[in-house]
């Protein structure tokens, strides 16, 4: 069972962010928040990508998702969490895996009326982080 918290990143500011950021495309920190949520729920729906978080705190995973999120999004936030290769390195995450929890990242933005512009925006920047996550 996940719990979810709502809280975005903290000591951050909006007021210098720019309006058409992707950032702001994914609805601020609000809906950054409400993506990492739906996100976390498409994970514990999922019995292949599931047993990868058996041992996480997931109340840190989502607060850093949500930080690294917004970080990358060009939002007021600085992501303090581990390397993604650090995060990464004892899971043996497989393509599959790591193209399952993608899925359930766009349904999760299509659910909550993300453009597919800053869908894929968000998505190309995550990309960069798949050769510290899968290793193959």
């Amino acid at each position: 069972m996940f719990i979810i918290l709502q809280g975005g990143c903290a000591g951050t500011t909006e007021d210098n962010v720019p309006e058409q950021t992707l950032y702001h495309q994914l609805g601020g920190m609000p809906g950054i928040d409400r993506i990492v949520a739906g996100l976390l729920w498409e994970i514990a729906e999922d019995s292949r990508i599931l047993p990868l978080f058996t041992k996480t705190n997931i109340t840190r995973f989502q607060e850093k998702l949500a930080e690294q999120l917004c970080d990358i999004a060009d939002g007021p936030c600085t992501y303090t969490g581990d390397t993604m290769k650090e995060a990464h390195r004892r899971l043996a995450v497989t393509p599959a895996q790591f193209n399952n929890l993608v899925d359930g990242l766009i349904r999760v933005m299509e659910r909550e009326g993300i453009s597919v512009g800053a869908q894929n925006a968000l998505l190309q920047r995550l990309a960069l982080m798949h050769g510290d996550i899968v290793f193959s």
